[in-house]
């Protein structure tokens, strides 16, 4: 069955979670799954394929909605996910270039710290209040006054 079918399940899972690691670790749970449910599988509702690659499709979604599979693209930068083929384009476009980063480095330690985990890695509003036990509110007013004095630079 694995030499048949690995292949198809794992590409499937892998167009979904975009991780080597996870797809390799969801096609194992997968085939761990069929092997204990294939009980349920009824031939008269359809192919033992379809029934095979609709686990594997549910199981890879069940991973991306997983807080792992958040916490994981958090802590990987961002050069880990995006390629980009334009050398011209990637040069002109860094932040260093545009002065970005000189221009966080004027806001003051907490903002700065507020903005890199909101936008550069990717931290909801939210999750910054819960990660540093501050109110939401308290998030929300620094941010947005960071982003006051960002504008006035620009």
């Amino acid at each position: 069955m694995y030499d048949n079918y690995s292949a198809v399940l794992y590409g499937t899972i892998y167009k979904i979670v975009r991780s080597e690691e996870m797809a390799d670790e969801v096609t194992q749970d997968c085939f761990m799954k069929v092997w204990n449910k294939i009980g349920d599988y009824d031939k008269r509702k359809g192919r033992l394929f379809t029934w095979m690659i609709n686990i594997a499709r549910n199981m890879a979604i069940d991973k991306t909605r997983s807080k792992e599979f958040h916490q994981k693209n958090k802590s990987e930068e961002i050069e880990d996910h995006v390629s980009i083929q334009d050398v011209d384009y990637s040069d002109k476009n860094k932040p260093e270039y545009i002065g970005v980063k000189d221009m966080l480095d004027t806001l003051n330690r907490e903002q700065k710290q507020l903005l890199e985990l909101m936008y550069f890695k990717g931290y909801s509003q939210s999750e910054i209040a819960e990660e540093f036990n501050i109110p939401l509110g308290t998030v929300k007013t620094r941010i947005r006054s960071a982003i006051i004095k960002l504008r006035g630079l620009f």
